[in-house]
């Protein structure tokens, strides 16, 4: 069709533009789902007992993963009232990048596991509102293709015995286009997993009468998660730990280790350092000393982490360290995972002087309850929450949010 006049030519109409596809709809299972609290009890139903105890669990007694709770509810906040906070944002800029919110998603092993293409659907949704995902070294999806589908990932690396083979895995991350690398660093030495043989849960998976039993009793999860993904994608592999593809994840044979890294040191970060020109980021820091040392080595950030009480039981919460990491810092971003589950513990976080933080276990088990469009719930209950919480404080930015406005009797008294 054109239009024209007596005076001019026709002129074609402009080509209409092709509506964009309509966002996932959330199940009905994630429609009373009002906080990332009410997650938990949700995917303790959803997911088999193994599956969801690998989640939730931590290490030994839980004394860590409770210690990560714990440091949040002891700190109170302080705020400003009859501040114009119209134009208040969550907007924060981390390592040169701007992000939309100060918050991302944590890298979780076995994430399609959960929720069915988990690794893809928390990378999608996360790109779709701004934020990072990390990749996890133990994921099943390869790297390449969950970063086809968010260009912004970052990756998260537990580094192989030989430095032949850290050099061919940063040589493909590179050539996937990744510009953010993430060295985990506590988990040398594996921690007891007495939570995960009571409630049955072993990788790789082993085929037997109890994961049968456990797919009958579960059948949503069965079906949409387990059976799609292997009729579909064949038995899945854990895809990102080396420079190559690694082993199944239902084997009767095949040995998934992740132990082995007790000879990693210092010497070998700084040739890492010196290998991979991206953006350096250092992951399971809980001492102020390990900080320093990790601004010295040249890394661009660091991640204080108790590894969500999955490691050392008893190591503390790392927003207990956090104002003495500052202290070292020299202005390197400090970020924080573990615990987080409020907009509230992000103001808090940023208080005592971290730069972005990062949640988990919530992220996954939305992924498991609702796919991406279950993800997007998550994080946008996180959004309203924290902007919400922001204006009540009296503050326009993350930025302006410090010490003062936080009164606890072991991080900060409130100025005379």
């Amino acid at each position: 069709m054109s239009i024209a006049t007596d005076d001019t030519p026709a002129m074609p109409l402009p080509a209409a533009k092709e509506a964009p596809p309509p966002p996932p709809r959330l199940p009905r299972r994630m429609r009373r789902i009002y906080s990332l609290e009410d997650l938990e009890p949700a995917a303790r139903r959803f997911l088999p007992r193994p599956i969801f105890g690998y989640v939730e669990g931590g290490a030994e007694t839980n004394a860590s993963r409770g210690d990560a709770r714990a440091a949040f509810e002891e700190i109170g906040l302080v705020p400003r009232i009859l501040v114009d906070v119209s134009s208040r944002s969550l907007a924060t800029e981390l390592m040169g990048e701007r992000w939309e919110m100060p918050f991302g998603i944590a890298p979780m092993g076995v994430s399609a596991l959960t929720g069915y293409r988990g690794d893809l659907s928390l990378a999608r949704a996360a790109e779709a509102a701004g934020i990072p995902m990390v990749i996890s070294a133990a994921s099943l999806i390869p790297l390449e293709e969950i970063r086809a589908a968010a260009p912004r990932v970052w990756y998260q690396a537990y580094l192989p015995r030989e430095e032949e083979e850290i050099l061919a895995l940063l040589a493909r991350v590179e050539r996937a286009g990744i510009g953010t690398l993430v060295v985990t660093v506590d988990t040398a030495v594996v921690p007891s997993r007495e939570n995960n043989l009571r409630t049955g849960y072993k990788t790789p998976l082993k085929p037997n009468l109890s994961l049968l039993l456990d797919g009958l009793t579960h059948p949503a999860w069965a079906a949409g998660t387990f059976l799609r993904t292997f009729l579909r994608h064949g038995n899945p592999h854990f895809e990102n730990a080396g420079p190559g593809r690694g082993a199944p994840l239902l084997s009767r044979q095949a040995v998934r280790d992740f132990s082995g890294r007790e000879f990693l040191d210092w010497d070998m970060l700084h040739r890492v350092r010196a290998r991979w020109k991206g953006r350096l980021v250092l992951k399971g820091l809980l001492h102020p000393g390990d900080v320093a040392l990790a601004r010295e080595a040249g890394c661009d950030a660091v991640v204080l982490s108790s590894h969500g009480g999955r490691q050392l039981d008893y190591a503390i919460s790392p927003l207990r360290v956090l104002a003495a990491a500052k202290a070292v810092s020299g202005g390197m971003p400090l970020m924080l995972d573990s615990g987080i589950r409020r907009g509230t513990d992000i103001l808090k976080a940023f208080g005592l002087g971290a730069d972005f933080v990062f949640l988990g276990r919530p992220m996954n088990y939305a992924s498991a309850l609702g796919g991406e469009a279950g993800v997007a719930h998550a994080i946008g209950l996180m959004r309203t929450q924290l902007r919400a919480d922001l204006g009540m404080m009296g503050l326009l930015s993350m930025a302006e949010m410090g010490p003062g406005q936080l009164l606890h009797d072991g991080f900060r008294q409130l100025p005379g």
